[in-house]
């Protein structure tokens, strides 16, 4: 059944029920936030596409202002895992890309596994690059230290958005999702129901804002306990080299740790050696790998 964005809001607690299967079969979510965003926002080209109660495909344009890319999460249920339902519904999907002007079309797959491997390289996918899922114990042995010359204080809405977003991109330049923010980008993160601008941490200097830390809590469930994610952090490239980075790190984690949280969770690219030097240093260990896919759609 496709499912237009008009009756997202309808379909919504039977993709919830699909992917509540997958997570107690998995240990883990099929879908993730932008999933989730469009149910409750719906953009015009979004498009979900639903077998029953067991499988769902949702395939929109990418919120990172660069034209004509789109993501696309697939969740099947582990009773429908041995029928052709994941190709059938990614080709639904890519149909409905060609149907819109066509274009690159990125498939993230949490947990990945053979089976992916061989269902999206059968849908014309390749593997483009992953994600390391990596968490550590709450609260950290060491305190949270800025360097001389930064102060910390929290995200102002209404004052912060034009000026963070500037940072964020150039901290990310040349990054596919995090690079090419614009104020939609960010306003529809800032409505969504985990924001906490207590968890949005700045690092400020003489010349503005030199960083950032960026948290969220991920309530408890039957299978996970509750978990703080460094949901975004970056450091302004003129600052870099002076450990604001770490320190920014650790007051996010301090921070979550003070909220009760006893694990601290975080996503960081696999190929980001700096990174992962700095994770693995405060004591991150992989706890899931999540692999992208990526394929071009000729307009139809």
């Amino acid at each position: 059944m496709a499912v237009d964005p008009a009756d997202f809001a309808a379909v919504a607690p039977r993709v919830e029920h699909i992917d509540d299967m997958v997570r107690h079969a998995d240990g883990h979510p099929a879908l993730g936030d932008t999933v989730w965003r469009d149910l409750a926002h719906p953009r015009t080209d979004a498009a979900g596409f639903l077998v029953d109660d067991t499988a769902y495909a949702h395939v929109a344009r990418a919120d990172n202002g660069i034209a004509n890319q789109w993501t696309l999460a697939v969740a099947v249920a582990p009773g429908a895992r041995a029928s052709a339902v994941r190709v059938a519904l990614v080709d639904a999907a890519l149909a409905h890309v060609a149907r819109h002007g066509g274009g690159r079309v990125a498939c993230w797959v949490p947990g990945v596994t053979p089976a992916d491997d061989a269902d999206l390289a059968g849908c014309g996918f390749r593997a483009d690059r992953e994600l390391y899922e990596m968490r550590v114990r709450l609260p950290l042995a060491e305190d949270a230290a800025l360097p001389r010359g930064f102060s910390l204080r929290d995200f102002a809405l209404g004052r912060d958005e034009s000026d963070w977003i500037a940072v964020n991109n150039r901290a990310f330049a040349g990054h596919e999702e995090q690079g090419n923010w614009t104020r939609a980008t960010l306003a529809r993160r800032l409505e969504e129901a985990w924001f906490d601008p207590s968890l949005f941490l700045l690092a400020i200097d003489a010349d503005g804002i030199a960083g950032y830390n960026w948290c969220k809590v991920h309530a408890p469930t039957d299978t996970e306990p509750a978990l703080g994610e460094i949901y975004v952090i970056g450091v302004d490239p003129r600052t870099q080299g002076s450990g604001l980075g770490r320190a920014l790190a650790v007051a996010g984690l301090a921070r979550l740790a003070g909220r009760g949280i006893t694990t601290g969770m975080l996503f960081s690219a696999a190929d980001n050696a700096p990174a992962l030097q700095l994770y693995r240093a405060l004591g991150f260990e992989i706890h899931r790998v999540d692999r992208a896919y990526e394929r071009e759609v000729a307009p139809a």
